[in-house]
């Protein structure tokens, strides 16, 4: 669960305001007894908010460092899947006229960036021939078929994690 700052702080301070309520209260109903047993002694209001107060102030730095490192792991993991494969497109053909079924493929495997690998396999009769090739920014520096590039530009049109089988 996933909580804005804004909201952590209204939790915050609502969680104060109890604490406050609460050695209030306790401080009263204290106060009774107190005196019965010790003549000359009741409770401070000030003292008793004192040490609520720094006892908050210390959860509430250590929350605060909490949202902090909570922000940085999460920045991290963005950063992770913005260099993970997300878009991926796969797109059947008939390499020659004499084999059908359409059983050679280019397949683009792209992150956000649109940097991944094409893999292409073509079959013919005696033989298949597999080829990967890396793509950085939707480019590769080894020529590509129209197969491949039309692979790559379905895989950066297609939303994230969409795959199309054609």
């Amino acid at each position: 669960m996933t909580f804005s700052d804004h909201t952590l702080t209204l939790l915050v301070l609502t969680a104060i305001g109890i604490g406050v309520l609460a050695v209030v209260f306790a401080g009263f109903a204290a106060g009774g007894r107190r005196r019965s047993r010790e003549p000359g002694g009741p409770i401070r209001l000030d003292d008793a908010l004192r040490g609520v107060l720094d006892g908050h102030a210390r959860k509430i730095e250590r929350l605060e460092q909490a949202v902090r490192t909570l922000n940085k792991t999460d920045k991290r993991q963005q950063a992770l899947i913005d260099g993970s494969v997300r878009h991926v497109a796969l797109l059947r053909y008939d390499a020659f006229e004499d084999v059908g079924g359409r059983l050679s493929f280019s397949c683009a495997m792209l992150d956000d960036h649109g940097s991944g690998v094409v893999l292409t396999s073509i079959n013919g009769r005696q033989e298949t021939r597999v080829y990967a090739k890396p793509i950085t920014e939707g480019r590769s520096s080894y020529n590509l078929s129209s197969e491949e590039e039309e692979a790559i530009r379905q895989a950066l049109a297609a939303p994230a994690e969409a795959v199309e089988v054609r």
